[in-house]
């Protein structure tokens, strides 16, 4: 599925209609240039499970685990830009940060660095474009994933 974008206030609100939609286990990998609207996305993200601390990118604490907002969900926000690009050691790093994905929804950028680590059933979200428009590229990978890709058609 492609969604296009306009504008950083309409990618927030994709990410809302994601976030509204979000269970324990789910995975999102985000992918992107730098400045392409992972983070932003990401903010959407949190805005639509509720949860009203800022967001702001983890790139030099990795993960940050958001408060629960009124979803009840949990929210780790994962960078993974400085993780190592050499595929086994990018696994070694990924495992070093000890993260339960079953217990809370996951939002990880750069998720390509580490997708051999994660469950075969996530979602994957290709960010592109130039200036404010973009172009969201949304994939999903399973049951799961397929009932956040179908929540994302139904309100877009």
């Amino acid at each position: 599925m492609e969604i296009s974008s306009q504008s950083p206030e309409r990618t927030r609100c994709i990410g809302e209609v994601l976030g509204q939609a979000l269970t324990p286990g789910d995975v999102v990998v985000l992918a992107g240039e730098l400045g392409a609207g992972k983070t932003t996305f990401t903010q959407g993200l949190a805005q639509g499970m509720g949860i009203e601390d800022p967001v702001t990118s983890p790139t030099f604490v990795v993960a940050r685990e958001m408060p629960i907002g009124t979803s009840g969900v949990g929210l780790v926000h994962v960078d993974a830009y400085r993780i190592s690009s050499n595929r086994i050691s990018s696994l070694h790093e990924w495992d070093d940060l000890d993260l339960d994905l079953e217990s809370v929804a996951t939002v990880i950028e750069w998720g390509e660095r580490v997708v051999a680590a994660l469950p075969a059933d996530h979602l994957d979200v290709r960010i592109s474009g130039e200036g404010d428009a973009r172009i969201l590229s949304i994939q999903s990978h399973g049951p799961r994933s397929a009932r956040l890709l179908a929540a994302v058609e139904q309100s877009t």
